[in-house]
């Protein structure tokens, strides 16, 4: 079994999109389950840049597969302060500002995945932009624009109705 998920872990950056959307595929499967989430995060160093680079992945459904996948291996605190040191926070904020008004499912994961980033003091910082004072506060900024028109126009599932748990995570962080 060892073998067989490092290969498919490797297959997670192949140059043929259909074989990277089909190992994407088995991972999203495999993070729902308590011993695959497991045999991933052993293997967090290879897993977590691969699904990240495919985070921006357009058509295929790659990128969704590749953020439920990242939302259930962030629920682990060592792997979120691993996805923030990765850049997540930055990947994340880029494939939002790109995609979400064409994929609403993939930015409704993407939200999730930023709460699940946000319980770690690491990744309550890249998204407040601590050291950056040009930029500080701006992916706050963005999301509570986002948070606030969405919910005011849209009637079906409000797809940012999680950026309020963002929030509540930067101001438990804030005041302690």
């Amino acid at each position: 079994m060892a073998n067989e998920l490092d290969e498919l872990v490797g297959f997670l950056s192949s140059t043929q999109t259909n074989v990277r959307g089909a190992a994407v595929d088995i991972v999203r499967g495999l993070t729902g389950d308590g011993d695959g989430l497991r045999a991933l995060a052993a293997r967090a160093d290879r897993a977590l840049p691969a699904l990240l680079r495919l985070l921006a992945s357009s058509g295929s459904g790659a990128g969704q597969a590749a953020a439920d996948s990242l939302v259930n291996l962030s629920q682990d605190g060592a792997l979120s302060a691993r996805l923030v040191s990765l850049g997540a926070v930055v990947a994340v904020m880029d494939v939002m500002a790109k995609r979400d008004d064409k994929q609403p499912g993939l930015a409704r994961s993407l939200v999730m995945l930023l709460v699940n980033l946000t319980q770690v003091e690491s990744g309550v910082a890249a998204l407040l932009q601590v050291g950056d004072e040009k930029m500080q506060g701006l992916y706050v900024a963005k999301l509570v624009r986002s948070f606030c028109r969405s919910s005011s126009e849209s009637e079906d599932e409000d797809i940012f109705e999680h950026v309020a748990s963002i929030l509540v995570n930067i101001s438990q962080d804030l005041t302690t």
